[in-house]
C-alpha cells in the first residue's frame, strides 16, 4: 500500500510539473494527450480574451471536448411542468429567503411560483452571477466553443444539453434539494463564484491536495452532480481515440475529493 501511494504521489508531482497561469494541467493517458481545463460558465469581461498559452493549446489540438454544446442546445426553461406553490413545498424560513432573494435580483415571484424547484434554483444563480458583474459570453467554455468554431475544430460533448437537463429533471422532489441548497449557501457560493473568477484574473490554486472548498451542496447532490458525473467522464475519456485534446469542465470538477484528475490518473 505505501508503494502504492508513493507511486500515484510521484506521478501526481510529474502531472503537476507544467505550471500554468489558469486553472489546468496536463494529464497523457497513453496515446491521448489531454490539456485539462477549469472552465467558469459566466465570467467578467477582463477575463477575455483567453490565455495566448489556452489558444495555443486549442490550435494544437484535435478536438475540444466540453460538458456541452451551450451555443447549440436545448433550453433548460423552454418548457415547465406546474408544480405546488413554492410557499407548500418550502419550509416558512426557505419561502422568506426566497422571498427577500427575489425581491433583492428583481425576479418576479408570481412568475416562477409553479416552476419546478430546480429551475428556480438555476434561474437565482444565474442572476446572482449576473450582479456580480459575471456574464454568459464571457464564460471560458463559450468562449473555447468560439474559438473552436474559428479554427473549424471538432467539438465534442461529454454529456449535451439534453442530458444535462434530463439530469436536473431526475432530481427527487423537481429538483427541491437544489433550490433548499442554493438559498443556505447563497453567500458562500457568492464568494466561490468570485474566488473561481480570480484563478483566471490572477492565479489557479495551488497544491490540489491542500485545497479546501467550501461545500454548497448536500452530501446527495454532491455526489450526483459532481462525484457520480466525474466518474462518467474519466471513463468517456480513457475511451478517446489517440491525439491531443482540450477538456474543459466546471473548475470544481478539478478540485477536492473526487476530482476528475485524480480519477484519470489512477484508473
Amino acid at each position: 500500500m505505501a508503494n502504492l501511494i508513493h507511486g500515484l504521489q510521484t506521478l501526481w508531482r510529474r502531472l503537476w510539473s507544467v505550471s500554468y497561469r489558469y486553472p489546468a494541467l496536463d494529464i497523457t493517458l497513453g496515446q491521448r494527450h489531454l490539456h485539462l481545463v477549469g472552465s467558469i460558465h459566466m465570467g467578467t469581461r477582463n477575463m477575455m480574451p483567453l490565455p495566448a498559452v489556452l489558444h495555443e493549446r486549442l490550435q494544437q489540438a484535435d478536438a475540444l471536448i466540453v460538458e456541452a454544446d451551450i451555443t447549440a442546445g436545448a433550453s433548460p426553461f423552454s418548457e415547465s411542468e406546474l408544480c405546488s406553490p413554492l410557499a407548500e413545498r418550502l419550509s416558512a424560513e426557505q419561502w422568506q429567503q426566497l422571498q427577500r432573494r427575489c425581491e433583492e435580483l428583481s425576479i418576479d415571484l408570481e412568475r416562477v411560483d409553479t416552476l419546478p424547484a430546480w429551475q428556480v434554483a438555476l434561474m437565482l444563480q444565474a442572476q446572482q452571477a449576473q450582479r456580480l458583474g459575471l456574464r454568459a459570453d464571457c464564460g471560458i467554455d463559450y468562449q473555447l466553443l468560439q474559438a473552436a468554431r474559428e479554427r473549424q475544430k471538432k467539438v465534442i460533448e461529454l454529456e449535451g444539453p439534453e442530458t444535462q437537463l434530463a439530469l436536473l429533471k431526475s432530481l427527487p422532489e423537481n429538483g427541491l434539494p437544489l433550490l433548499e441548497d442554493t438559498l443556505q449557501h447563497w453567500q458562500t457560493n457568492a464568494r466561490l463564484l468570485q474566488t473561481m473568477v480570480s484563478w483566471w484574473l490572477e492565479a489557479p490554486p495551488g497544491n490540489i491536495g491542500k485545497l479546501a472548498l467550501p461545500s454548497t451542496f448536500s452530501s446527495n447532490l454532491n455526489d450526483l452532480l459532481m462525484h457520480q458525473r466525474n466518474q462518467q467522464w474519466c471513463q468517456f475519456l480513457h475511451q478517446l481515440p489517440a491525439g491531443r485534446y482540450v477538456v474543459a469542465v466546471g473548475a470544481l470538477h478539478l478540485y477536492g475529493e473526487g476530482n476528475l484528475p485524480g480519477l484519470l490518473i489512477q484508473r
